[in-house]
């Protein structure tokens, strides 16, 4: 794309809030975001049940406090992860160093990526213990339905996160325009091969400070320093 730098213009534009929701990845995000607050507000409200017998309540995950810890945790730390990467979306145009756009969408897939393993690594791991999990353990099967959503939404996250990490990707290959972005600028003076070529050229070469005022044009001729016989011819005068 041209004038183009990872996936945003130029440095500088005014913000589209409409523009921005209608983006692919602000989709997912969004969706990325709901899905985990139903995750982890499915397990903290609902996850924890006892047998009518007990007064102490435990995991609906069979019996493992590990489980609902990891809903718990991975729910809310995802939720904070798609607030984080939304706000860098806001600002992303923003950033005018093409250094520091690429970081951020090299984060962007590293991130997504990663969250889309976690989100693998949690639905395996509550899908096995709740089949796992002893109808005795919850014979009023209390919370079923908040577990089965916990478990169907980390399924789901698997997905955006990885959709996520794919257009990030795709961002990335975009590149940047260097005709439009400040690139790193060396001085020729201070580049020996720079210097090296330039000579080779037969181009002008100011030798100080303000020798254009000069026209471009140094004198090249020799100066001889008059001897003491010189001196004496041209500066003395006989009386006689």
């Amino acid at each position: 794309m041209e004038g183009m730098a990872y996936g945003a213009g130029k440095a500088g534009g005014a913000f589209d809030p409409f523009t921005f929701i209608r983006q692919p990845y602000t989709i997912l995000r969004m969706v990325s975001w709901l899905f985990s607050i139903v995750i982890f507000g499915s397990i903290a409200n609902e996850g924890y049940v006892n047998r009518p017998d007990e007064v102490e309540e435990y995991c609906i995950f069979n019996r493992n406090q590990k489980a609902c810890n990891y809903g718990v945790a991975m729910g809310t730390l995802a939720f904070l992860s798609c607030a984080a990467f939304l706000a860098l979306d806001v600002y992303f145009p923003q950033i005018s160093s093409v250094k520091d756009r690429k970081k951020a969408v090299l984060a962007d897939v590293g991130v997504s990526a990663f969250w889309s393993l976690m989100w693998f690594v949690g639905f395996c791991f509550l899908t096995n213990q709740w089949q796992a999990a002893k109808p005795e353990d919850n014979p009023l099967k209390e919370g079923a339905d908040a577990a089965r959503a916990a478990i169907t939404f980390s399924f789901f996250s698997i997905f955006t996160w990885a959709g996520q990490a794919f257009l990030a990707f795709q961002r990335y290959q975009l590149g940047a325009d260097s005709a439009l972005f400040s690139q790193d600028y060396a001085d020729p003076s201070q580049d020996p091969a720079a210097a090296a070529a330039a000579a080779a050229a037969g181009g002008p070469y100011s030798a100080y400070p303000g020798g254009g005022d000069m026209g471009g044009q140094i004198s090249t001729g020799s100066y001889q320093q008059p001897s003491m016989d010189d001196a004496l011819d041209g500066g003395y005068q006989s009386q006689y």
